[in-house]
């Protein structure tokens, strides 16, 4: 896969893993407006009842007196931390993926992430993404768009894969998760339900999924 262009995600779907890791260099746009239900805010797990969405509360330009017209910039969208979403995400985290193969292997690793606050939403999903990097033992040297790109050129356009609610054909191969017995195999889950149920196999798996 030529060199393509993404958006940085809260840890990401396996769709975007699967260019990232297959692109033969990445660029992440870093200057487009926030947009709602993406996976800029938003991961789906696999909990014992299916597929369940976990959300980033975020303050919107209104509660900060930004006049934006609906409109702010992603790099510019703050964390509305009062709520204890960290909390909430992290025993979502443990009840979902306790019994899994590899989750204690990287629990230490991830907990740093929900134990102290970030300012920024992009900010936060650059971590992510970096914890990510790390498991599936990958360079992190991530390019960054310096104005927003319209019309890419020499770039594979796949700032759609953010979009949560979009429709896409993609289809990952099967693997084992953790309550497959009760509502089966779930496609296009956080990254995360991959590694912990993979491990170190995850980037093996990326490597030969189709997009």
């Amino acid at each position: 896969m030529e060199k393509v262009l993404l958006h940085p995600a809260y840890f990401g779907p396996i769709s975007q893993w699967v260019a990232h890791i297959q692109a033969r260099s990445v660029v992440f746009e870093n200057e487009d407006n926030y947009q709602k239900q993406t996976y800029r805010n938003r991961m789906y797990i696999y909990d014992a009842n299916g597929r369940l969405n976990l959300n980033i509360p975020i303050k919107h330009s209104s509660a900060l007196g930004l006049n934006t017209r609906g409109k702010q910039k992603y790099k510019e969208v703050q964390i509305e931390n009062s709520f204890d979403w960290q909390v909430q995400h992290w025993r979502a985290f443990k009840a979902s993926y306790q019994t899994s193969p590899f989750f204690e292997f990287y629990e230490d690793e991830l907990y740093p992430l929900y134990s102290k606050d970030f300012k920024y939403l992009m900010d936060f999903n650059y971590h992510c993404m970096e914890f990510v990097a790390d498991c599936l033992q990958i360079d992190w040297e991530p390019e960054k768009t310096e104005e927003y790109i319209l019309k890419p050129e020499k770039l594979q356009d796949l700032r759609g894969l953010v979009n949560a609610k979009s429709k896409s054909n993609f289809q990952n191969t099967a693997y084992p998760q953790v309550f497959e017995t009760k509502k089966g195999f779930l496609p296009n889950l956080c990254i995360l339900d991959l590694i912990f149920n993979e491990g170190n196999a995850s980037l093996a798996y990326l490597e030969e999924q189709e997009l």
